[in-house]
Parts: C-alpha cells; sequence; structure tokens
C-alpha cells in the first residue's frame, strides 16, 4: 500500500520529500491541497480535514501516513523516509553532519526566503535580501560544499534534497545568485542529472511553479 504525502498544492516545503520519494522508488499518493483564491484564500479543504486524519495534537502540513506511522514536520519526515534507505550517512561523522545540514539548510536558506516571499513589503526588501544572499549566505554554503561532491560528504544524504531545491527556488528567484560560485552552480546540475530526479522533473507529477501559495508576494 503507497503511503500518503500531504501537503498544498505548490513546491513549498513537500518539494524536498516528494523528490526523496521518487529517488528511493517509493511507491506514493501525492495528497494535495489547494488554497482559494483571494480576497479570502479559503483553506478549508485541509482544515475539514485536518484533525480526521489521525496526526494527532501537532497537525500540519506536511503530513506523511505510512501505514500505523503518522507523522508532520518536513525534517523528521525526510530522516523518516532517508532511514530506509541508508541515506542518513555512512559514517558518524557524515551523520553527525545531516543532523546539522538538515538545521542550517532550513533556518539560513528557507526561513528567510519564506519571510521575504510572505513579506507585503516584498518589493522593498528583495534588493537587500539578494544583497546579503549574494554576499554572505550562498558563499558561506560554498566554502562549506569545497570540492565535497554532497552536501555531507561523498555520499549523497537527505538534506541535500533540501539543500538542492532551496538552490533552484532561488534560481527562479534570483538566476543570477549562483553566479560566481562554480562549485554551487556544478552541484546543482549533478543534482539534476540524478537519473530519478531528472525522470520526476520531466513528468506530471512535478510541478515547476507555484512555489508558494497565493498569499505569498512571491508565487
Amino acid at each position: 500500500m503507497p503511503l500518503t504525502i500531504g501537503y498544498w498544492d505548490i513546491r513549498g516545503l513537500a518539494e524536498p520529500i516528494r523528490m526523496l520519494l521518487q529517488y528511493t522508488g517509493t511507491d506514493y499518493e501525492d495528497k494535495r491541497y489547494k488554497v482559494g483564491p483571494s480576497p479570502d484564500f479559503n483553506k478549508d479543504c485541509w482544515l475539514k480535514e485536518k484533525f480526521t486524519l489521525g496526526l494527532g495534537e501537532f497537525a500540519n502540513l506536511p503530513y506523511l501516513i505510512d501505514g500505523d506511522v503518522k507523522m508532520v514536520e518536513t525534517n523528521a519526515i525526510l530522516r523518516y523516509i532517508a532511514r530506509k534507505s541508508d541515506l542518513c550517512g555512512k559514517t558518524d561523522v557524515e551523520k553527525a553532519e545531516c543532523n546539522m545540514m538538515e538545521m542550517i539548510v532550513y533556518q539560513d536558506l528557507r526561513n528567510g526566503f519564506v519571510r521575504l516571499c510572505y513579506n507585503p513589503n516584498f518589493a522593498d526588501l528583495k534588493d537587500g535580501y539578494v544583497k546579503e544572499l549574494k554576499e554572505t549566505k550562498l558563499p558561506r554554503f560554498s566554502r562549506h560544499l569545497g570540492s565535497k561532491t554532497w552536501l555531507c560528504g561523498e555520499n549523497l544524504t537527505y538534506p541535500d534534497f533540501h539543500f538542492f531545491e532551496m538552490l533552484d527556488q532561488h534560481l527562479v528567484f534570483e538566476p543570477s545568485c549562483l553566479d560566481g560560485l562554480d562549485n554551487l552552480k556544478a552541484y546543482h546540475q549533478r543534482f539534476l542529472e540524478l537519473p530519478a530526479i531528472k525522470a520526476y522533473r520531466a513528468s506530471g507529477r512535478f510541478i515547476a511553479r507555484p512555489i508558494n501559495n497565493p498569499t505569498a508576494q512571491f508565487k
């Protein structure tokens, strides 16, 4: 029986999970909820189901249901899937690096970007964000990656799926963001060329846009 991933009908937080499921060859149902149009942005399609799925007091999106396993939170879901396919690092050093980088990608790249995208003052804040992105944030990741093949070493691990997604979203947002960061450009291309990822992005399951919900300034 396929597991179920539930999330909004956007890339958002679920895209790294979808890519990891595709990469591991996991059979899954991609349950998508659609936010209604302006001005109400109705979310009843999710709110009516939220506490009927057995997800408990912390029911949220994204969620995963895999038989008796019912859970929420992006990083926890990624880790759960990765453990089944030995994508949590081969050595103690890689495993520790995975635990560290899953949070750094989330906190240093995703959180700030999401705050910008949903901020009513997006137009005024964009230039400052791009400046910090190019001068500080992405160069730090470039130095961390160095000559490694993947984010945590020579083995592909689950933080790579979130890191790639954030690089990809930022390239949609600002196509020049990786200029001068040749190792990040090569990393992004290397991930794109993974056969399972290449096939997924050429399929009907992949949605390039929207990245964010209708309430965002950048979608």
